[in-house]
């Protein structure tokens, strides 16, 4: 099965992760091939094997904007004839969007004709939730309509599909950790924690792990570490990730918020103990140091650092709005907090960081479930199910 996979943009994040985690683990059964923006992406899965082809990229936001949207909106079409033509030449049977971006290129092209002369099945790829808006209910719809399948990363993720486009068909398919990476009996806890500057040997260590946006919440996490300071805890934060979409089109100003969170932390007296990482490529060692990460997105449509850490059996605190709720149970793996409210964060770190134990224990559960519920196999296998499906609906 020949399988064409299309990413609107080159740079590497969460679901492009999840994409290269897929792209890896496929069985020599399916054929993949890539069309995305010459970058990142591109070299990596070149550096797994997969063919690729270079198509045009677009950072718009999927917002109304006099000057953006046009623009978008040609990168958009341009993008889908590219994708098109792709499609045609390797003789793809489905076409597979990595995001809602890409979703619309093959929404807005006819399908290319597989062997038997048919149009290839369209799966599409929902890894986030938009805001409510014109746009948002136009997008989803044009998705609805044009693909064979709508793959949500979670069933927080599938209800803000249907309610933007209800005649959707949507199926859910959890991202998945890679157990062999994210395993803690391979890294040395110790020796992982003393490799870091700055960070006292008794110290409370917090992480985030995500693109530097506010929606991501890392003010939240500053606010808790000066809170944890006044109450007498010594707590220091990694904030693991960097300002990587800073097009003028892109919806936040997450150069603007970078520096914003530099002036947080110099106002708040705690700049030494948070520590701006930027991208790394250790972040199973960074992981492993921790003795807590925080997710503290105002919403998460999954919540791919939260399976990482629990692979590595390090407790986490997460928002309580979106995928998380489905990924752990609050007392048991980790917790969930309401989003900005630094407040309730700061009681909820300062209640793990007297417990050793209970940390423990949520670190031991945490692993288990992963290998329950997020393993890389049991993904492939959801994913294939959905080819399968699709055509069979198409041939229906």
């Amino acid at each position: 099965m020949r399988v064409l996979y299309v990413s609107h943009t080159a740079e590497i994040s969460g679901g492009e992760r999840s994409l290269l985690g897929l792209l890896g683990a496929l069985p020599a059964s399916v054929q993949p091939h890539l069309a995305a923006p010459a970058g990142p992406l591109q070299r990596a899965a070149q550096g797994l094997g997969v063919p690729v082809t270079s198509i045009t990229g677009t950072a718009g936001s999927l917002r109304l904007h006099p000057l953006h949207t046009p623009r978008a909106i040609a990168e958009i079409e341009l993008a889908a004839l590219q994708v098109r033509r792709a499609g045609r030449r390797s003789q793809a049977a489905i076409l597979h969007a990595n995001s809602i971006r890409a979703g619309i290129e093959l929404g807005l092209a006819p399908a290319p004709r597989t062997q038997d002369g048919r149009p290839a099945p369209r799966v599409v790829h929902v890894r986030d939730c938009l805001p409510a808006g014109v746009l948002t209910s136009a997008t989803m719809r044009l998705i609805a309509a044009t693909a064979t399948t709508v793959v949500a990363n979670s069933h927080y993720t599938a209800r803000s599909v249907r309610a933007a486009a209800p005649g959707a068909r949507v199926e859910v398919v959890y991202n998945a950790v890679d157990l062999a990476r994210f395993d803690p009996a391979r890294i040395d806890r110790r020796a992982a924690r003393a490799g870091l500057d700055r960070v006292p040997e008794g110290a409370l260590l917090l992480g985030v792990i995500a693109q530097l946006s506010p929606w991501k919440g890392q003010d939240t996490a500053i606010e808790a570490v000066s809170q944890l300071r006044d109450d007498g805890i010594d707590a220091h934060l990694l904030l693991i990730g960097s300002a990587k979409f800073v097009a003028r089109s892109t919806r936040y100003d997450n150069e603007a918020y970078l520096r914003r969170l530099h002036a947080i932390a110099a106002a708040a007296g705690v700049a030494d103990r948070v520590s701006f990482l930027g991208e790394r490529e250790d972040v199973p060692e960074l992981i492993r140091a921790l003795d807590i990460l925080l997710l503290p997105s105002w919403e998460e449509p999954f919540g791919r650092a939260l399976i990482e850490a629990m692979a590595l059996e390090v407790p986490v605190i997460a928002t309580s709005v979106g995928g998380p709720v489905e990924i752990l149970e609050d007392g048991r793996e980790g917790l969930l907090c309401p989003p900005r409210d630094a407040r309730a964060w700061t009681q909820a770190i300062a209640g793990l960081a007297c417990d050793a134990e209970r940390r423990a224990q949520m670190g031991r559960a945490g692993r288990e479930r992963v290998e329950r519920s997020f393993t890389i196999a049991s993904h492939v296998a959801a994913t294939l199910d959905v080819y399968e499906a699709a055509l069979g609906r198409r041939a229906a």
